[in-house]
Order: C-alpha cells, then structure tokens, then sequence
C-alpha cells in the first residue's frame, strides 16, 4: 500500500518531444505511456523506486513502445484500452471504469478522435487527468483513426472537468500550438500572456505542460469552437457558414493539419 502522501508526478524526456510522466509516491511508482523503456528505469534505478503500475492511453508506438520491457523487468502490472491491442496488458479498461493505482483512484474516460479506443485517466481527488494525445496545451491530436464528432465530443467531456484539474499531455508541443491558436484569435489576451509566459519556460529548459483545464478553456481554439471569435475565424476559413460546434470543429482540425 502507498503512503498517505500525494504523489510526485515526473515528466521524463523521451525521443524528440514526448513525456513519459511517472508517478511517485514514497518507494513505490506508476508510470503513463513509456514509449521507451531506458530512461524509465534508469530514473527507477537511481531513486530506488519499484515500479508498480504502467498506464497505456492509446497503442501510437512512442506510447506503447518500452511497455513490455518495463513489464518483464519490474513485474508491474499494465493497464490499457479494450478496444486497442497494447503489449503485455493485463487490464483491459474502457469509460466508466475505475482503477486503483499507488492508493489513487482514477475515473476511465473513452475519448475516441485521435485513435478510436483512446482512454484517459482522471484522479479526481489530486486534480490529475492524463490525457495522452487527446487534449494537448493549446491544441488535440491528429485524427488518425477517428472523426471530428468523436473527437468534439471528446475534448467536451474532458473540457467539464474541475477548472483546477492538471492536464498531462504527452508531448510537448505548446509553442507551435499557441502560434496557430492565435492565428485563429490573435485579439485574446489570455493567449498572448500564455505565449510569454511558455516561452519563459522553453528558455529555461522547463516543460510547459501540465497546464489546467481553466487554462485550456480559456486559450485552447479546440476547446472554443462556441466562442463567436473561433467560429468567424473558421467561417473565414472554409469560406462558408458553420452551423456547429462540431463543424467549427473540423475546419479548425483541418487548418492546423496545414498551418
């Protein structure tokens, strides 16, 4: 059992822009989405931490992809989505489900878009949402796999959560976010303040991520598709009327795809 404490979580640099994040609460850890197994276990190895649980959003390679060799070295038990084929899963999770990992609860929210059994992981007792490549500070993933109104959908459930809630995307893509977000709403204050304060953090070396989902709200074009300003911007995109959410939506999924 973990301690009564609240847990650490650790970004770990993987490849070009990815974060593996690591849990750490006393001896024991959790780590989500380990594309690449070395830096995990060198950070283990060095802190003298067992590793408990591996938690799997989606089955993209630099997510999935140091999984089974994390597995085989620490026994740790893996967690991922039913509906998608992920390495050395012993738990198969969809919406709705609820696990516990290092004494944590967390909430299980399908949210296709990105690949079509994409899941989150919501702690709503410490505020945490790994949220994979479905929700990214400034932007969403790619749709790879699903459409526009399952991703609409998506980012809406994500957007309900607490305001204070610490998003945990998976790679750190802030910059070139915020310069497409205002392309789309280049009048938004809140967006402008967020570019400076992000590249603060950059000229540091610091990760701009976790952000907030009040912060998301408030500077994200994906999650402001009703905003009158995103949807003019879209309309002047596409050249026509976008009745929708979801059809502000998919214009501004597709200009940025081009941006």
């Amino acid at each position: 059992m973990a301690p009564d404490t609240d847990p650490v979580v650790e970004p770990v640099p993987a490849f070009d822009d990815n974060y593996l994040w690591l849990l750490v609460r006393g001896s024991q850890a959790a780590v989500v989405d380990p594309g690449d197994a070395a830096p995990i276990l060198l950070r283990l190895q060095r802190r003298s931490l067992a590793l408990q649980a591996i938690l799997v959003t989606h089955h993209h390679g630099d997510h999935v992809g140091g999984v089974a060799e994390l597995a085989g070295a620490t026994g740790a038990r893996v967690y991922g989505p039913r509906a998608e084929s992920i390495p050395s899963r012993d738990v198969a999770l969809a919406g709705g489900d609820r696990i516990d990992v290092l004494g944590i609860g967390f909430d299980v929210f399908d949210v296709p878009g990105h690949t079509l059994g994409h899941i989150a992981y919501h702690a709503p007792a410490q505020r945490m949402l790994f949220c994979g490549d479905t929700l990214f500070a400034a932007g969403c993933g790619r749709l790879f796999e699903g459409t526009a109104a399952q991703m609409t959908a998506s980012l809406a459930a994500l957007a309900r959560l607490p305001a204070d809630t610490r998003v945990y995307c998976a790679h750190e893509y802030t910059m070139s976010n915020l310069r497409f977000a205002l392309a789309v709403e280049p009048g938004n204050e809140a967006l402008r303040q967020r570019q400076r304060s992000c590249m603060t953090m950059r000229e540091r070396g610091e990760p701009t991520v976790p952000s907030t989902i009040g912060e998301e709200l408030a500077t994200n074009p994906f999650l402001r598709c009703d905003v009158p300003a995103v949807r003019r911007a879209a309309e002047a995109r596409a050249g026509r009327s976008l009745p929708t959410t979801e059809a502000v939506f998919a214009v501004v999924r597709q200009w940025k795809n081009a941006f």
